[in-house]
């Protein structure tokens, strides 16, 4: 037997091996409020499925990046704004390496492509193209996102980091401008594996259509009220792109007959009967991106143990581009003393559903001042305000403790400029619901 017929067998071996012997590019962690259930009598709880990678090394490199940098040139970017911009990307673009690729399209009222997607072995070629941007005039943003992906699609693959990211401070005025026009180009890049980044400069950018682009794509989003900022936005911008650990992943939650799904909290998906999906275009090494569902269980007797899910996640791994998986099984047990349930509360699943829950509540109050009634939304924020520092007592949290002195600021600035701190509670609420890492 020759030593290349060994080889070949000995590597064919190796690749017929199930996932679990290959190494794993996430961890998949599945932790209930509560592992104990109340003996006698029916109550809700908090599954909670985090997914976090487990970091790079010689036998896991990272992901290729392969980026669009999409810019507004209108008129209202002219002077520091598209320079800071400017200075800001290649500053960034200095972090990639020789085998990730770049794009960069500028729009007004029209779109044009600077530089056509490349290695990223060549910076000064790249700087040159950032450094031809100019003003212009209106703001096709629609047609701007649609041709950056267009560039991204060159060289797009499922175990890349693909992303758009865009820059704009004006209001789409050109071309399809609705939310729900961005939205579903949003969700459409989302299927082919292309996130969208939304970066809103100043104070005269459509929030919300920036909002929806970018929770329709899994992507980020960000308020960055002062040019000077933008430097600081995009080294965290592409610190999230350069630690994508997996891509295409699919959390499916199956309950137990008897255990009954109620909502998903923060980030959307399916429930179909017993059965939850979720979806996230990408999992990063130094964020834990997670799901969140409500359920209510049924009574049981003290001392039964029962299933209460099954939970499987499907991602690719950046490295080899290998379909890797993982499962969990999830049963709880239902005890007499009301002590012992007590102490076994998962402190950190009760903090996420305690974030959500607020946050949610944030959302309502925004909705109540856009129509008018400040004092309605002061109300719903003073008392969001109460709800968030009792847990934070209640579950020894700085984290809630932030957020209910947030809500108290918020309170504040409902009379003065609305604007403004409209902006920063929509940029607040996506950090939450998405879990962004900045």
């Amino acid at each position: 037997m020759t030593r290349k017929y060994l080889v070949a067998a000995a590597l064919a071996f190796l690749l017929s091996l199930p996932d679990a012997v290959h190494a794993q590019s996430v961890d998949m962690k599945v932790s209930l409020s509560n592992p104990l259930l109340l003996a006698g009598q029916g109550q809700t709880g908090y599954l909670k499925v985090g997914m976090l990678g487990t970091g790079f090394g010689e036998a896991r490199p990272r992901a290729t990046a392969n980026l669009a940098l999409v810019i507004d040139r209108s008129g209202s970017m002219a002077g520091a704004k598209l320079e800071r911009a400017k200075e800001a990307a290649i500053q960034a673009i200095a972090r990639l390496s020789p085998q990730d690729i770049v794009s960069v399209v500028a729009f007004d009222d029209t779109v044009s492509v600077l530089l056509p997607a490349t290695r990223a072995s060549d910076k000064e070629e790249i700087y040159r193209a950032i450094r031809r941007l100019r003003p212009g005039n209106s703001t096709a943003l629609f047609a701007g996102v649609s041709r950056g992906a267009g560039e991204a699609r060159k060289f797009l693959a499922r175990n890349f980091a693909n992303r758009v990211i865009l820059i704009s401070d004006g209001l789409a005025n050109v071309g399809p401008s609705s939310t729900e026009a961005l939205a579903s180009l949003g969700a459409s890049l989302r299927k082919e594996g292309i996130s969208v980044t939304t970066l809103g400069l100043g104070l005269d950018y459509n929030e919300d259509l920036l909002y929806h682009l970018a929770q329709a794509s899994d992507g980020n989003h960000a308020f960055v009220e002062n040019a000077t900022d933008l430097a600081r936005i995009f080294d965290s911008e592409f610190g999230d792109v350069l630690s994508v650990a997996a891509t295409d992943v699919e959390i499916r939650i199956a309950f137990a007959p008897g255990v009954r799904p109620l909502r998903l909290l923060g980030r959307g998906g399916e429930i179909v009967g017993q059965t939850v999906v979720i979806r996230l275009n990408q999992v990063l090494d130094r964020q834990e991106k997670y799901a969140l569902v409500e359920f209510s269980a049924p009574a049981r007797l003290a001392g039964e143990t029962v299933p209460l899910a099954e939970v499987r996640a499907d991602f690719t791994g950046v490295g080899d581009g290998r379909r890797q998986s993982q499962s969990r099984s999830v049963t709880v047990r239902a005890s007499a003393e009301r002590a012992e349930v007590e102490r076994a509360t998962d402190r950190e699943v009760m903090v996420a559903a305690v974030e959500q829950l607020a946050n949610q509540r944030s959302k309502e109050a925004l909705a109540l001042r856009d129509r008018g009634l400040i004092e309605d939304a002061r109300a719903a924020l003073r008392e969001n305000e109460r709800y968030l520092s009792e847990n934070a007592a209640r579950l020894q949290s700085e984290r809630l403790r932030r957020a209910s002195e947030q809500n108290r600021v918020d309170q504040t600035n409902l009379d003065g400029d609305w604007n403004r701190t409209r902006k920063n509670m929509r940029r607040n609420q996506y950090y939450f619901d998405s879990q962004q890492s900045y």
